[in-house]
């Protein structure tokens, strides 16, 4: 969308003209009393609340509201309705990108609700409202319609779409399965009568249930059926006859598929010395079946196949998880890495082909994974604080609404302390280059140019390139792919037929899923190495369309394959999101090994939570913006007026999320350079304070130096109430700032952004030099705000992370340990 088309779908129309009304609504007009609503609103200021998402809500009690611009012109009306309350301010803002953004109003009774239909065909039909109701004028002026909650909203269009195209060539009577998800009751009584009637209905309509799940932990009951073609038919043309008619029904949506990887150029692995691991795993992988006798993985892997689908895949077919099992014991084999010292925990969740399994939801698959793992008698994985996620939902992208599959990582990692590392996911469609019409002069073009061209043709997609579920998890870490590998020189010069958009330049992949995530927050958190993508030709003519390629030897991340070609020690290649979010997770255990070993039992004898949190922060803490990529991309994307700074850094944070990882930096320490970390618990309304020394050999020198800090927390979560991220921390800027004469850099997004997650980033730095004195201490303060919407009694874990650094000073280190009360037994390397 250009700048100016921006702008005017940003800008609220204006009220629809009056038209007459007939005789009924004459009728109508006159003499309706409003006493329900006006009661409910002067009596309770929650009566009336507003929401971005309908789970675990009452759909007979919703109205739908649909807005003609932004959410935000939306709640400034709002504001002029007493009593009409917003669940969350935060959670409803929302992504500005969204086209046609749509608001639920959850309603008392059907009395009210009636009211206020009543109250917008008088509005909408040109007529003045009574005093007192006036307010809702402005309400009404930023709305399309109001309706009550039905068919049409059971169905998303791109379900519509994709189902559309599954049984496009299918004759009636061929069968397709659908995800349905149930509305959500909490009482045994009720949520059986709901199920009744689907089953009831999906009977009736000649189908069958495959599967079902229910987990009112999240608010989730689904059931996994099977029906004909026609009946499909009839579900999205919304026949009220069709299961979408039934009240039993909150969402129709195709069975997931899960994101699949490319690998290619199969070759002879080289020697590899098999290290001897027995310690139990930290690190758990729940992926694909494995080549677990591999050269490369045998014993190294715990193989739990809790579902039975290990018989069900061929040796020979087991890529993905063979691939990101390779990725986290060794790394990117372009380059030699140690491996890592424990084993890895393996669930398969995907059956044959890499797919999930066609009679499962795997919500279910997940769920019980995880339980197995880490809860009962007798936990299979009891130690496990990572879980490797490189999977998602390749037909559900993230546009506001949480994904049921988002909340159960949610749950699992408060309930359990684990930090979960997802893969945003990949977009491989092609898209157009609208500055060339060729590709010879796309390919032409200097890198500048061409660097441009792709970020201006990626930002005109910001909208159709979403995160993927269950990227969106709030308390997850979320993965994008940068363009980076360690393919040798001689390897790169076998690319043909392709092009690299940004040669010079740290970004995004071009099909990596961008950001926000939810409520708007930093998403993805971080970026790692996906591979060096490049694009293609696909057509031409007025307009130039190419396409991200897929993984080769030129450009690939070196990983384990099966057996093939007479090659038991087979490697081949690959690349995207997945492989980044297992080198992710490979960071996160190497962090826990060097704090395990430089610090002991000081580390191993915090809980899960508290590790597991810390973990996170140390990982993001290493993340920054490339400054000539930053500048790019609000150079090309604009705003043009600087004044709109944070639309720009909101461009840019859509592209980067924090940053770059850097995981030597999480794992190894340098002698200009001193990192902290603090663990620790927040009851409510409760304040920490951390005081960070800061060395007296820094001060007055006039040399640019830095100090950054980064805050991490699990949140429980509670759908469908007032706030679905229930807790939230917040770190307040030390006033010790100015002595130490930095500022908050220009490379990181803007604060308000990244106070939308469970994980706090912030970087100050500075030129001139620092007034310290030998005692000198920056004092943070790590503040839990007040709880939104139900009160969680709960103590709130955190983990925190803080640098400061002056590249050439090299006593940083030795000073500030030496004033430390705890001290490493040893230095990290």
């Amino acid at each position: 969308m250009s700048e100016p088309q921006q702008r005017q779908a940003g800008r609220p129309n204006k009220s629809p003209r009056s038209e007459k009304y007939t005789v009924d609504e004459q009728k109508l007009s006159f003499g309706p009393r409003f006493d329900r609503l006006a009661s409910i609103l002067k009596r309770d200021a929650s009566g009336l609340q507003l929401k971005s998402d309908p789970a675990a809500l009452a759909p007979e009690r919703l109205l739908v509201l649909k807005l003609r611009g932004t959410i935000q012109s939306f709640f400034n009306a709002t504001r002029k309705v007493n009593g009409l309350e917003f669940i969350d301010e935060e959670e409803l803002l929302g992504d500005e990108l969204d086209v046609s953004p749509v608001i639920y109003l959850m309603v008392p009774d059907a009395l009210a609700l009636n009211q206020i239909s009543v109250l917008w065909s008088r509005w909408s039909s040109g007529q003045k409202l009574d005093t007192g109701l006036t307010p809702w004028r402005d309400v009404f002026a930023t709305l399309r319609d109001i309706r009550v909650w039905g068919p049409q909203d059971r169905l998303r269009e791109d379900a519509v779409k994709m189902i559309a195209e599954e049984i496009d060539a299918m004759d009636d009577s061929d069968l397709i399965r659908l995800e349905v998800e149930l509305i959500f009751r909490k009482i045994n009584a009720h949520f059986e009568a709901v199920e009744k009637e689907f089953v009831s209905g999906v009977t009736k309509a000649g189908g069958r249930v495959i599967s079902r799940s229910r987990l009112p932990e999240i608010a989730y009951h689904a059931v996994l059926v099977e029906l004909t073609a026609a009946s499909a038919r009839q579900i999205i043309e919304m026949s009220p006859t069709s299961i979408a008619g039934l009240d039993s029904v909150m969402h129709i949506r195709p069975q997931s598929i899960a994101t699949r990887i490319e690998v290619a150029d199969t070759v002879a692995g080289a020697d590899h010395e098999s290290v001897v691991v027995s310690r139990s795993a930290i690190l758990a992988l729940l992926d694909g079946n494995v080549v677990a006798n591999h050269p490369l993985l045998a014993g190294a892997l715990i193989v739990d196949d809790q579902f039975g689908l290990e018989p069900l895949t061929q040796v020979a077919d087991r890529h993905h998880g063979t691939a990101m099992a390779s990725l986290i014991l060794h790394g990117d084999r372009n380059r030699t890495e140690d491996q890592l010292k424990r084993k890895v925990h393996v669930v398969p969740v995907l059956s044959a082909y890499d797919r999930f399994p066609s009679d499962k939801l795997v919500i279910d698959l997940v769920y019980l994974a995880v339980h197995a793992m880490r809860d009962g008698s007798d936990p299979t994985a009891p130690e496990v604080l990572i879980v490797n996620l490189s999977l998602g939902n390749s037909r559900r992208p993230f546009q506001g609404k949480m994904s049921a599959w988002a909340r159960l990582i949610d749950l699992l990692s408060y309930k359990f302390g684990i930090l979960f590392v997802v893969s945003a996911g990949n977009h491989n469609t092609p898209f157009e280059v609208t500055q060339y019409s060729k590709f010879t002069e796309f390919e032409s073009a200097n890198d500048v140019d061409r660097a441009k061209a792709s970020v201006g043709a990626l930002g005109q997609l910001i909208a159709k390139r979403r995160l993927l579920s269950p990227a969106e998890s709030v308390n997850a870490i979320t993965v994008g792919a940068a363009n980076l590998d360690f393919v040798s020189v001689a390897d790169r010069l076998l690319a043909r037929s392709s092009l690299d958009p940004f040669p010079n330049l740290v970004n995004a992949n071009p099909s990596s899923a961008l950001g926000p995530g939810f409520a708007n927050s930093v998403k993805p958190e971080v970026l790692m190495s996906g591979a060096k993508e490049r694009l293609s030709f696909v057509a031409s003519g007025t307009v130039l369309s190419v396409k991200s390629t897929t993984a080769a030897r030129a450009h690939g991340l070196k990983v384990a394959a099966p057996p093939g070609s007479g090659l038991e020690r087979a490697e081949h290649f690959t690349s995207g999101t997945s492989a980044s979010a297992a080198l992710t997770s490979r960071t996160c255990h190497q962090i826990h090994d060097a704090l395990e070993e430089v610090y002991g039992n000081l580390f191993t004898n915090l809980t899960h939570r508290e590790r597991a949190a810390l973990l996170k922060a140390l990982l993001v803490h290493t993340a920054q913006w490339p400054k000539a990529t930053a500048s790019l991309i609000k150079e090309v994307l604009g705003p043009f007026d600087n004044k709109q700074h944070i639309r720009q850094k909101d461009n840019v944070r859509r592209f980067l999320g924090y940053g770059l990882a850097d995981p030597a930096a999480a794992i190894a320490c340098a002698d200009d350079r001193a990192t902290f970390w603090a663990s620790g618990i927040l009851r409510r309304d409760q304040i920490v304070t951390v005081d960070v020394p800061i060395p007296i050999c820094v001060n007055g020198l006039k040399e640019w130096h830095a100090l950054y800090a980064t805050l991490a927390w699990f949140t429980p979560v509670s759908p469908g109430r007032q706030s679905y991220r229930a807790v939230r921390l917040k770190l307040i800027e030390p006033t010790e700032l100015e002595s130490l004469k930095v500022a908050a850099s220009k490379l990181q997004p803007d604060l308000n952004q990244s106070r939308r997650g469970t994980v706090f980033s912030q970087r100050w730095d500075g030129l001139k030099a620092p007034a310290v004195n030998a005692e000198q201490v920056v004092r943070f303060k790590v503040q839990r705000e007040p709880d939104q919407g139900i009160v969680v009694d709960d103590p709130i874990t955190f983990g925190f992370a803080v640098t400061f650094t002056m590249p050439g000073v090299m006593q940083i280190y030795e000073q500030v340990r030496g004033r430390l009360e705890i001290v490493p037994k040893v230095r990290i390397q």
